[in-house]
Formats: structure tokens, C-alpha cells, sequence
């Protein structure tokens, strides 16, 4: 079939390669521009330099909804398209362009996990498995009815890295399988369940922030979602930005002040951690290694020569460590 694909970063990058190496004619390529983002720098292997390397025609564009673009496509003649970690809405009158439509790969299970980093969101969430569906695009996000689902496990230690470099074994294949599917006449794909929808902003700065009232486990999870090289969680240590690199729950529980730099424990220092722990009942974060606002990556236990004291949200809120008053009335 002739195939035109719309993709980006790693994840186009391997489908593309995918498709160049089926029998299918890739007739041109549709990527996005190289960005600055901390995410867009994340996995950034090219799409435009791998088309080029093998003649594909390339159209950058930052959204695909100009006259030009459109001129293109119908000049190429594609009888379907790929969509693969296209960042902005493709319009019905480009996905539909194609006779056989347009084939989306997605890198969750919907109909959960629709939009954006959805290995992050579900490995804080805490699910069991994760994996890459291959859809056909209809009016609403990710939601169109499904082509082929596969599924990997997520395991106890496992990092959101981890779980990038199974499921990026999967696109090439889910691609390649999909049109095939496609290709040969079926019609009767699944359409997806939307009362078990679910559908996720982009990353920022304040989702990776640590709020020390969440549980020590939803702490830990977080640590592991942001593994790098994604942007790591971070929290403010005497007024100055700190990253928590590696970190477990810890064995013991520790009650007091959420954020409170309370005892070494093992190969780590544990926090207090959690909105309850004030009643004891809770669990801390132990963390393991951190990195400074200077980009050095230190142990907890080099870094923290002494306990006591606390962890913040923000580099202004520190709690007084003094004594109370005593009141002499």
C-alpha cells in the first residue's frame, strides 16, 4: 500500500523504520520541528533525517491543518496513513483523506490512557501491565475502534525508561500488523468501551514537583515515573532545588511532619511522608540518591550529613526547627 506517515521523535522514528523496511511504499513523511522542550528532547531520534536518508519527501509542520499540506497529500495519492506520537489534532478532512483511513499507534491500552506521557500517568497510577494499541483515528482522541492491542507487564522496580524501551519494541510490529489487518478487508474492529475512558494532559514542571503529604508509595512511584533521562521529581532542601533520583519505602514506620529528614535507614534516609503520619500509622520515603541544584549526584546518606530538618514543595515554605515558646501565662 502506499503509506504516508505522520510521526515524531523515537517512537515515528522506529515506525517509520518499520514501514520502510515492510512492502510498503512510504510515499512521504509529515514530522514536527525539532523542539526545546524537556519532554521533545526526550527520545528525539529524527524522523525528517531518516526519510531523507532513504528519499522520502518530508513536510515539517507544527500542526496539519494548512492548505499546502492537504494539496500534498492528495497529490501523493496515499491509500492510508500512519499516525505514530503526532503531538497536535489532525483534522477529519486529513484523516479521512485516505480511502483506508488513518491507522493511530498509541502507546497505552486504550480507551485508558488517551493523550499525552501515558507510561508516566500509569505507572503512578500503579497498573499492572501497560502496552501500544493500533487504532483507526475517528473525530475524538485516541478513541477510534481498535485495530491490535498488546500488553506488557510493569514490575515492582520498574521505571517509566523500562517501560519506554519494551513498549518501543512493540510499534514497528503493532504498525506493520495493523495495515495488514487493514489491508486485507476487515472492517469489524472493536470500537472502544468510552465509559472506561480516561484522557491525560502533557507533563510540566508542577507534576514532577513533590508534595510530601502523598503516601510514601505514590511517592516512590513518581521517583520511578520520572527516571531519566525524563525530568526528575524534585523538592527544595534549605531554600535549593533538589532531585530525587533513586528511592524505596521504607521498612519501618515513621510518624511526624510530612517532609521531616527523620533517621538512616539501610542505604537510605527516610522522610516523613504523608498526610496521616502525623498519627503514626505511616510509612516514609527512603530516599536513596539525590542530585543538587549543581548537577551532582550524591548518595542520601553522603548528602545528608544530619537529621533533622525538613524537605519542601516550594524553596519558601521551610518550618521553624526551634523549640515552640513556652508560655508563661
Amino acid at each position: 500500500m502506499r503509506v504516508v506517515m505522520f510521526g515524531f521523535q523515537t517512537w515515528g522514528h522506529r515506525t517509520l523504520q518499520a514501514l520502510l523496511d515492510s512492502a510498503h511504499d512510504v510515499v512521504m513523511v509529515v514530522t514536527h520541528p525539532a523542539g526545546e522542550g524537556a519532554y521533545e528532547k526526550v527520545w528525539s531520534d529524527s524522523v525528517a533525517d531518516l526519510a531523507a536518508a532513504h528519499g522520502v519527501p518530508v513536510l515539517l509542520r507544527e500542526r496539519p491543518d494548512d492548505e499546502e499540506l492537504y494539496e500534498a497529500l492528495k497529490d501523493v495519492a496515499p491509500d492510508v496513513i500512519v499516525a505514530t506520537n503526532w503531538r497536535t489534532w489532525i483534522p477529519p478532512r486529513i484523516f479521512t483523506l485516505p480511502p483506508l483511513g488513518t491507522l493511530n499507534v498509541h502507546d497505552a491500552l486504550l480507551p485508558a490512557y488517551a493523550g499525552f506521557s501515558p507510561l508516566i500517568w500509569a505507572l503512578l497510577n500503579d497498573e499492572r501491565e501497560v502496552g501500544v494499541t493500533a487504532h483507526l483515528m475517528d473525530d475524538t482522541l485516541d478513541a477510534g475502534p481498535i485495530v491490535l492491542q498488546r500488553a506488557v507487564p510493569v514490575g515492582p522496580a520498574d521505571t517509566t525508561t523500562d517501560l519506554f524501551r519494551r513498549t518501543l519494541e512493540l510499534f514497528g510490529p503493532i504498525t506493520v500488523d495493523g495495515l495488514a489487518e487493514i489491508e486485507s478487508g476487515r472492517r469489524d474492529f472493536v470500537p472502544q468501551d468510552r465509559s472506561r475512558a480516561s484522557f491525560f494532559h502533557k507533563r510540566s514542571e508542577e507534576d514532577i514537583r513533590i508534595d510530601w503529604t502523598w503516601p510514601a508509595e505514590e511517592l516512590e512511584r513518581l521517583v520511578r515515573a520520572q527516571s531519566a533521562p525524563y525530568p526528575q521529581a524534585f523538592c527544595f532542601h534549605k531554600g535549593r532545588r533538589l532531585e530525587i533520583v533513586t528511592a524505596a519505602v521504607s521498612q519501618a514506620v515513621y510518624g511526624g511532619t510530612p517532609g521531616r529528614i527523620f533517621f538512616r535507614e539501610g542505604d537510605g534516609v527516610a522522610i516523613v511522608a504523608g498526610a496521616e503520619a502525623r498519627r503514626g500509622r505511616s510509612k516514609a520515603l527512603l530516599i536513596r540518591s539525590v542530585r543538587t541544584d549543581e548537577g551532582m549526584e550524591l548518595p542520601a546518606q553522603e548528602y545528608f550529613t544530619t537529621m533533622g530538618g525538613y524537605l519542601t514543595s516550594h524553596p519558601d515554605r521551610q518550618p521553624s526547627t526551634s523549640p515552640a515558646p513556652t508560655s508563661t501565662t
